[in-house]
């Protein structure tokens, strides 16, 4: 059964969308194709109902929000191993396999080894999220994730103390994703958390998104969602997880340091240097909304950042 935690930061089902208009969805296990055993998601709303968020008030009014269309979220995407232009990776992912699916892990952990996403992911534990995702780009989201803390998987692997930080990595394979050949960047994509970071328990493992199997164009069959931070942290079709003492370096930190740098935060106060943060454009709104500072999210992660220089530290 899928369980659900209410936490303070939480935009629930409730906040969204009204019991008459719930939709009962299908068996997320059996469509997923990873494990057989039965397990119903819970039934899910309509695709764009007003939600509130009381929580983050800014300028002294609440800010209205909608969950995002599903049709946006599977067709408006950043995934370069699929295309560079937004709508590619929808178009081109389904070359992609993900059953079955292997997770190697190693670094400074108890348990390293190559595991499969049952061997990760409890499937009898899974939460829904929503939470907003804010591009670097200036563009931003309202997603329904499905998914566990990632602080329950690494509690299965067992980090010892040298264990400071957490490396993901994306598959790598020509044959199932042509625009690798581009060389847009390093390949294959990696990206970071330090351990707090990681630990947080809004930070989260996704399988799933709109209740359904997680589309291959958004990062199937597991990809990390950091909500604080821009999307680009967000590390798609992981293959390997590894354990660090030092901070690594990660692909868009080594393709422009100077743009990108390790903890991607969002703020609007630090500009992008080719286009302000200051505001974002939601997808499929008309108008531009202010950007909240840490994606709306600061009561709960601020504290993460406590004496940091957050321009410096960008």
């Amino acid at each position: 059964m899928l369980i659900k935690i209410k936490k303070p930061w939480e935009l629930s089902e409730n906040d969204v969308t009204s019991v008459g208009n719930y939709k009962t969805r299908r068996d997320f296990i059996k469509a997923a194709g990873i494990v057989t055993a039965a397990g119903m998601m819970a039934p899910y709303g309509a695709l764009a109902r007003t939600l509130t968020a009381a929580a983050n008030p800014y300028d002294g009014r609440d800010i209205k929000e909608e969950l995002t269309d599903k049709r946006a979220i599977l067709g408006y995407n950043n995934y370069y191993e699929f295309g560079m232009d937004k709508s590619d990776p929808s178009d081109n992912a389904h070359s992609l396999i993900t059953v079955p699916w292997s997770i190697t892990v190693d670094g400074h952990c108890e348990k390293p080894g190559t595991y499969g996403v049952e061997d990760l992911i409890d499937f009898n534990a899974l939460e829904e999220r929503i939470y907003r995702m804010r591009c670097v780009e200036a563009w931003s989201m309202v997603i329904p994730w499905v998914g566990v803390s990632l602080s329950e998987i690494i509690k299965k692997l067992e980090p010892t103390s040298k264990a400071k930080y957490v490396y993901f990595e994306t598959l790598e394979d020509e044959a199932q994703m042509p625009a690798l050949l581009r060389g847009v960047i390093k390949w294959p994509y990696k990206e970071g958390l330090r351990m707090d970071e990681a630990m947080h328990p809004l930070t989260l493992m996704a399988v799933g998104i709109y209740g359904e199997t997680l589309a291959n164009q958004n990062g199937a069959p597991l990809r990390l969602v950091v909500p604080w931070k821009y999307g680009f942290k967000g590390v798609k079709s992981i293959v390997k997880i590894s354990f660090w003492e030092d901070e690594p370096n990660t692909s868009w930190m080594r393709l422009a340091p100077h743009e990108y740098g390790f903890y991607a935060n969002v703020n609007p106060e630090v500009s992008h240097p080719r286009w302000s943060q200051a505001k974002e454009r939601r997808i499929g709104d008309f108008s531009r909304r202010p950007t909240l500072k840490f994606n709306g999210y600061g009561e709960e992660v601020a504290s993460l950042y406590a004496g940091m220089d957050l321009r410096k530290n960008y």
